[in-house]
């Protein structure tokens, strides 16, 4: 039976992590004392939902989460400090604070240390998040006990939405470029101005021309998408951007 600890106190750990090639001794108190900490914890580094959807999700909505009272967001697994910091590395997670609980130390004091030897993993932490404020859990989501690896409860949206329900979110925005455009590195420049954080498909490393012009319907680059819709290129951009901005004034 998986503990819900809200109430309590976080558990009184050292986690081994590793800074400047060294080995860094991270207490508890460090982590959480005077903070409001949002945590998510997840079976391990470099699995599929982990990588696809968990960890991402809480990354890109750091800027929103700091913007409604929380200090730090962390994400722990029973792994190493080496496994733990690649991951960061190949998630390219700059937002998030990845603690590794090598020894399982902390997920046993929640109560979340469970056995997936069937998978190979050895024993490991069940899925969850939860928001501490100054060391003590105020409220903990923790996937229904069911077979396999459930996700529906411990996701950053979830949390976000706990602690303020009418909390803006970012709009998702992604840009086609190719390297040497012109127009491409206006547009960019147009979406850093706004504060659009984007995410950038290279035509020749993430896709081809083919690709746009199945997209799109165009064949030229850039090509604009924000929250789904398809904006187009950099003049079409910058029509979009006034049109918001004096709807907005």
């Amino acid at each position: 039976m998986l503990e819900n600890r809200e109430g309590y106190p976080v558990p009184s750990v050292v986690f081994k992590t590793r800074q400047n090639d060294q080995f860094v001794e991270v207490t508890t108190d460090e982590v959480f004392k005077g903070k409001t900490v949002v945590v998510f914890s997840l079976p391990g580094a470099f699995t599929p939902t982990c990588s696809s959807t968990h960890l991402p999700r809480f990354n890109e909505l750091a800027t929103t989460f700091r913007n409604n009272g929380v200090d730090d967001i962390v994400c722990l697994a029973v792994n190493d400090a080496f496994v733990m910091d690649a991951w960061k590395q190949d998630q390219e997670a700059e937002n998030i604070r990845l603690l590794p609980d090598g020894n399982g130390a902390f997920t046993q004091g929640m109560g979340m240390l469970v056995d997936k030897s069937d998978l190979g993993f050895g024993m490991r932490s069940w899925r969850y998040s939860m928001l501490v404020k100054d060391g003590v859990v105020e409220k903990m989501f923790i996937e229904p006990e069911l077979p396999g690896d459930p996700f529906e409860v411990s996701d950053a949206d979830t949390m976000l939405n706990y602690i303020n329900s009418d909390a803006v979110l970012p709009a998702a925005v992604s840009i086609i470029t190719k390297p040497g455009c012109s127009f491409c590195a206006k547009a960019k420049k147009m979406l850093q101005q706004h504060n659009l954080n984007y995410e950038e498909i290279s035509v020749g490393h993430d896709a081809t021309l083919k690709s746009v012009r199945a997209i799109t319907g165009k064949q030229t680059v850039p090509q604009v998408f924000i929250n789904g819709q398809h904006i187009g290129g950099s003049e079409d951009l910058q029509v979009y951007l006034d049109s918001v901005n004096k709807t907005a004034g």
